[in-house]
């Protein structure tokens, strides 16, 4: 039954994030709000690694959390339910592409899913921002804020506009920093 409900949380999370792996966190904490396989604490590190590591964020937190709740099968069980309706879905569009491919409707529908999947990265990276720069929401609204995490964000963005470097040298400074500064 657990493999069951992994599989079909994960594939409406695969099905309904438009937009790649930041869409997916939506989702997740709904998912974290419903199951309890893991904490928001869980999936703010589990955000801050799937970054830093090889692969798309969404199969990274699948993996995880498919290990967590159902160890190695889990993690394959998870993982299916979140590319599956992608396969499905590639196939289905491509087909109708094929057909349809000169369509002035075509080409309205997919400005009208780019502005859906800016809005859910939209909302995913405020979710992250709370979780990375708030300390307690029951605080006096100056003492809530952790300010050494906003300056070192705000410090690694006009980095990254500045310098272009790759981004896993950003990561690594933010690792780095996080632990000499011990947020």
């Amino acid at each position: 039954m657990l493999y069951l409900r992994l599989f079909l949380e994960f594939f409406k999370t695969g099905l309904f994030s438009v937009g790649g792996g930041l869409a997916t966190l939506p989702f997740l904490y709904e998912m974290q709000e419903k199951t309890g396989w893991f904490t928001v604490e869980d999936l703010s590190h589990l955000i801050a690694v799937s970054e830093s590591t090889p692969g798309p964020m969404g199969v990274n937190m699948a993996t995880y959390t498919g290990f967590v709740t159902g160890g190695v099968p889990g993690c394959f069980v998870a993982v299916a339910g979140l590319v599956t309706p992608s396969v499905i879905t590639i196939i289905i569009v491509y087909r109708i592409l094929e057909r349809f491919k000169d369509s002035r409707y075509v080409e309205w529908a997919m400005y009208g899913l780019k502005a859906a999947s800016a809005a859910l990265i939209f909302s995913a990276g405020i979710s992250v921002a709370k979780t990375a720069f708030i300390l307690e929401e029951t605080a006096v609204c100056v003492s809530m804020i952790n300010w050494i995490a906003a300056a070192l964000a705000a410090v690694l963005f006009i980095a990254m506009k500045l310098t272009k470097k790759h981004p896993i040298i950003y990561i690594i400074a933010a690792g780095i920093a996080g632990v000499l500064l011990q947020l």
